[in-house]
């Protein structure tokens, strides 16, 4: 979806001042939120696609003058009560009024470490070929969809190179729904940028691009 979130290439929002040594954390209340987030998606409630479209939900004035462990943070909270793990009521009030909803799995303190060093993998098999190969020219699709995409605005429409083949992933649009893991082909994808903004330098944009935002050049 064409959300808050994805600005890439868009004018407007200033210059980006990196904080030299940025910390992890800059306020003990982000590590608990970060932690919360990981915790609940342990649970098996929800996915990593439904948590982000969770996220590039929040409207857009709200998001944008947000920090970034708050949009987590809220979320979090709208994942909470679409899930029918808590009320509104619930969290306003910081008191449960009902019992506890059951889910999948709990993740323990001594199950942490194992969890975090196994990760998520998202690669999954498929029989089918892959319709490119590196060296190809591709030219992503003009879509604008109103569900969740890992296709920027910035880089639709526009032509690229196939740099690598990362194997067949789970379809992030399908699995932000529910509508199952959908394997596709995963291609690393270079665009210069004389071609994204039709500045004159040697410089690149590198991104990882499922093969349907994907049609022949």
């Amino acid at each position: 979806m064409n959300g808050p979130h994805d600005v890439g290439g868009m004018m407007g929002f200033g210059p980006i001042a990196p904080e030299k040594d940025e910390p992890v954390f800059h306020e003990p209340w982000e590590r608990r939120v970060f932690a919360a987030a990981l915790a609940m998606g342990a649970t098996g409630a929800w996915n990593i696609d439904i948590s982000r479209h969770a996220r590039e939900r929040i409207p857009a004035v709200d998001y944008w003058n947000s920090s970034y462990y708050e949009i987590w943070f809220k979320g979090l909270l709208r994942l909470l009560q679409e899930h029918g793990l808590a009320s509104a009521e619930e969290i306003s009030g910081s008191t449960p009024s009902l019992p506890p909803a059951k889910v999948k799995r709990v993740l323990t303190k001594d199950m942490v470490q194992g969890a975090l060093a196994k990760g998520g993998p998202a690669n999954r098999p498929l029989s089918t070929n892959a319709k490119f190969k590196p060296g190809d020219k591709v030219r992503t699709k003009n879509i604008h969809p109103t569900a969740h995409t890992r296709l920027p605005r910035y880089v639709r429409g526009h032509m690229g190179e196939i740099v690598l083949i990362h194997g067949t992933h789970v379809l992030p649009d399908s699995s932000a729904h529910g509508k199952g893991d959908d394997p596709n082909w995963l291609y690393a994808v270079r665009f210069t940028a004389k071609e994204l903004w039709n500045k004159a330098t040697p410089d690149t944009v590198m991104l990882d691009l499922w093969e349907p935002y994907l049609d022949p050049a």
